[in-house]
């Protein structure tokens, strides 16, 4: 018997699909005491990588500090859920203004980027990887992508020019250019 198609669920939605699956990932017991970093993928597959380490928390809270007090009309977060084209990824720190958290947030995760999304490089992290990242993250509405390199210096990105680092940010003109410590 020959088969000429596969009764296989198709993704119209991204994003729809991502919700879904990200509610079910939040309400599994099991994968909430994992002390691992989930994410996912576009087909739906859970991505596990291990908790960061001390200094990339101490960086992370740094660049949350700084952003909840230089930017105090929207919201700071860490380990923000996003919807991508490939998947949820938690992002280390994004901000977001309250009018764009009114529009994007679904369920337990935000349909469309924050403004600023920040990664925190990590040891065991690889340059194409943080670059796919950026990129999700412009792709899914983002103004700005600051990467936070092992030495603690910004390298901030905007979606005008996603491969071209700029001086400074546009949307947090004052953030240092390398955390303090």
């Amino acid at each position: 018997m020959v088969i000429n198609r596969l009764d296989l669920p198709v993704i119209d939605d991204q994003n729809a699909f991502n919700a879904r699956l990200w509610e079910e990932v939040c309400a599994d017991p099991a994968l909430a005491a994992l002390e691992k970093r989930i994410e996912t993928n576009r087909f739906g597959e859970i991505v596990m990588t291990p908790p960061p380490g001390f200094e990339h928390a101490e960086r992370q809270s740094e660049i949350h500090y700084q952003l909840r007090t230089q930017l105090p009309e929207g919201k700071a977060l860490t380990e923000c859920p996003v919807s991508t084209a490939d998947g949820v990824k938690a992002a280390d720190v994004v901000w977001i203004s309250t009018e764009r958290l009114t529009r994007s947030l679904k369920g337990s995760l935000l349909a469309i980027a924050p403004e600023i999304c920040v990664e925190v490089l990590s040891p065991a992290n690889v340059r194409a990887q943080i670059d796919e990242k950026r990129h999700l993250y412009f792709d899914a509405g983002a103004d700005e992508v600051w990467i936070c390199d092992l030495s603690g210096h910004l390298h901030f990105f905007r979606k005008e020019s996603p491969d071209q680092p700029v001086d400074a940010s546009v949307v947090c003109s004052d953030f240092p250019k390398v955390l303090p410590g």
